[in-house]
């Protein structure tokens, strides 16, 4: 598995200056270092090389690294490393956004794709002496994710146009959000009643039909997934090469980790957004946010996934 830097280290803000650059120099438990070698890793991430030795020293840490940068796997080898397998009592305790990411995955640790001012406030206020590794906002885009925009004048016009890319696209998994669950539920049905391979998964339906939502996405009987922003946080579908935003999120930091869906750790991604006229201000403001350039989407589209 490929665990190329997404950004320099000009481009990290930190008050912890050691980087482990293997990770046999990290003096992991044997039997987690061939895990580790085992589930495929080879070096670690950015992130991973500055995060994970104050993690397993005992520090409080707060951290943040693009989506699909090995997040998850920083804080699981920290816990690892520190538990005691003889016992069964409760030693750690991870806390995330939604239930689907809590079944994928005394030191606090914060790890997020993005860290608004008022969380990082908080986060300082109820630790003590942090490691912090941060990142500039101007790198969150992921330079692995081209990101385009289509045009679609009215918002009525948004389903034909999916209906029309997704035909001449040879895509093995796409993942659309939309902003509202009545939506999400009326796309579905439409396209069903089109033959499309699809499913929906969004905040009203039990824990059991999110289960098995998911569980047909992953292994391939869905193509399209429709969802609300449920699923924008740290799900790993690894055949996702395409996210489509359907709807503009109505935050900024929404959108770095909905498009973090697609190129996960270092793969090619592509991310779409339609855009009705009343839209081109919000586009404008994530471009200028984030220092980035979202261009209209090309002919050769399929050149990109």
């Amino acid at each position: 598995m490929s665990t190329d830097n997404f950004v320099e280290d000009s481009e990290i803000e930190t008050n912890y200056t050691e980087i482990v650059d293997g990770f046999e120099k990290l003096e992991l438990k044997p039997e987690l270092l061939r895990g580790i070698y085992g589930y495929g890793y080879e070096k670690p991430s950015a992130i991973q090389q500055r995060a994970i030795k104050p993690s397993i020293e005992g520090r409080d840490v707060i951290a943040q690294a693009q989506s699909g940068t090995g997040k998850t796997a920083t804080f699981a080898i920290s816990i690892l490393q520190r538990i005691d397998i003889t016992s069964n009592t409760c030693q750690a305790l991870v806390l995330v956004p939604t239930r689907e990411l809590a079944k994928q995955i005394q030191t606090i640790m914060l790890l997020s794709a993005t860290m608004p001012k008022p969380m990082l406030s908080i986060a300082r206020s109820i630790m003590h002496d942090p490691v912090q590794i941060l990142i500039e906002k101007e790198e969150l885009t992921l330079d692995g994710i081209k990101q385009f925009y289509i045009n679609v004048c009215r918002e009525e016009y948004k389903l034909e146009t999916l209906m029309d890319l997704y035909g001449v696209m040879n895509l093995s998994q796409v993942v659309i959000f939309v902003n509202s669950v009545i939506k999400s539920i009326n796309i579905c049905n439409e396209l069903t009643l089109k033959q499309f391979q699809v499913s929906c998964i969004h905040s009203d339906m039990d824990q059991e039909e999110r289960d098995a939502v998911m569980e047909e996405f992953r292994s391939g009987k869905s193509r399209i997934l429709l969802s609300t922003d449920i699923l924008a946080r740290g799900i790993d579908v690894q055949q996702v090469s395409l996210v489509v935003n359907y709807d503009l999120p109505s935050n900024r930091e929404t959108y770095i980790h909905r498009i973090g869906r697609g190129g996960r750790f270092g793969r090619k991604g592509t991310a779409i957004n339609f855009i009705t006229d009343s839209e081109t201000e919000a586009l404008s403001d994530l471009q200028q946010y984030f220092n980035t350039e979202i261009l209209e989407m090309p002919d050769d589209i399929v050149d990109f996934l």
